[in-house]
């Protein structure tokens, strides 16, 4: 089925379709931030992913909490039957998805360079009042680039980058390492949005296809595969130009026994990875779930009796911030990564970090309005006391969440 409005000059502010991923078991948390943050509407989900319908701009669309990754929709259909058909016969339906309907594409292609023209205005207006000095690259873009790299290594290890025939590559791209380089954040964000918005032609385009399959699907065709068919249809029907190293758009597909889905990645750096977290622990959205599950209020006083790197009081300070917070370890090392973290964040000021343990906590009963930890489990970091006596230690405080208590992180 096609996705997205039928009018191919449509702009953003008219609605468009867009889908995050998103860990298992927080589909929920996704689902109700996009109606509160974005006004979305025609929410639904699948596992994994949700869909939604917003006008948001950039801006806002940043601001998505317990998603890993924004994409502009292009199309979501049932999935390929690959039983009963040839390879070349699965191949031809593959191509489907672009000869079919390349009006979705070509509006999807509108509203991505609407996006990216009015995020690059907005730009333009807020350096004019910024310092006429050249900016070096500050701390939060260098915390970008490291965790820009991790991604892209994840990237080509889950999904991969799908090369073109040999022949196609020939025709379209220039001789040599055709294996996408790492850029630096500015390189990737800044001139690939000045690409994109300079672009004034569909034939101007390059793109690059990435891949996911799985089920039935990843038994039959590779990534690679498929990444070939889909970016030969592309040229065919659109005259756009293969390029691996930096192309102007991405292309992403994931294939399996449930869906087909195409879309376009709206940021390079995952909404995930965020800039104020200078060295990572707890993932990120699971941490801001945790603090969303806690109903946290102005005046609260907070405690994370076990807060190793503080990610889930950086978390909870970075959306609610008029809250006293104190986070609590034993361990110096986890401490000093929390305390980097503080400084990193701005949010020294905001959270208080004490060394101490969870059983001899300096705090009378019934003093803390919110308890909420991550519990340590696992080889590396694991409690030497019996878990049901710190639980009720830290019951005995106040009302305390944890993931040991929320059957909503059990699956994250």
């Amino acid at each position: 089925m096609a996705a997205g409005p039928r009018d191919p000059g449509c702009r953003p502010a008219a609605g468009a379709r867009f889908f995050c991923t998103v860990g298992r078991g927080l589909e929920p948390f996704l689902m109700q931030e996009v109606r509160a943050r974005l006004e979305a509407t025609q929410v639904e989900y699948i596992s994994g992913k949700v869909f939604f319908t917003t006008s948001s701009d950039l801006n806002v669309l940043k601001t998505l909490k317990s998603a890993e990754r924004l994409f502009l929709l292009i199309k979501k259909q049932f999935p390929f039957n690959v039983s009963s058909v040839s390879k070349g016969k699965m191949f031809s339906e593959m191509q489907t998805l672009i000869n079919d309907d390349p009006e979705s594409w070509l509006n999807a292609i509108s509203i991505w360079k609407s996006l990216l023209e009015l995020d690059a205005e907005k730009e333009k207006l807020s350096q004019r009042h910024a310092n006429p000095l050249k900016r070096k690259l500050g701390e939060n873009d260098t915390i970008i680039a490291k965790k820009l790299k991790t991604e892209q290594m994840q990237a080509t290890q889950e999904i991969g980058d799908c090369p073109l025939e040999k022949q196609i590559e020939e025709e379209t791209l220039e001789q040599g390492n055709l294996l996408p380089k790492r850029e630096t954040f500015q390189e990737v964000f800044q001139n690939g949005i000045a690409k994109a918005v300079n672009t004034h032609n569909q034939n101007g385009l390059t793109f690059r296809v990435s891949c996911r399959c799985s089920g039935t699907v990843a038994k039959t065709f590779t990534a690679q595969e498929v990444g070939r068919i889909i970016g030969i249809a592309l040229m065919k029907q659109f005259g756009w130009k293969a390029d691996l190293r930096n192309p102007n758009l991405e292309i992403f597909i994931h294939l399996n026994d449930m869906y087909s889905v195409v879309g376009i990645p709206v940021f390079r750096v995952p909404l995930a990875s965020r800039a104020y977290i200078k060295t990572a622990g707890l993932r990120s959205t699971v941490a801001w779930a945790m603090a969303s599950v806690a109903e946290i209020k102005a005046g609260m006083f907070v405690l994370d009796p076990m807060c190793g790197l503080g990610t889930i009081l950086l978390e909870a300070a970075k959306e609610w911030p008029d809250v006293y917070y104190v986070g609590a370890d034993v361990s110096t090392s986890q401490l000093l990564g929390a305390c980097d973290n503080l400084k990193a964040a701005g949010l020294k000021d905001k959270i208080e970090l004490l060394k101490v343990s969870v059983i001899e906590l300096p705090l009378p009963s019934e003093s803390v309005d919110i308890i909420i930890s991550d519990i340590p489990f696992g080889k590396k970091f694991k409690l030497g006391k019996d878990i049901k006596s710190i639980l009720q230690e830290m019951e005995s405080r106040n009302h305390l969440v944890s993931t040991e208590h929320h059957e909503e992180f059990r699956e994250v």
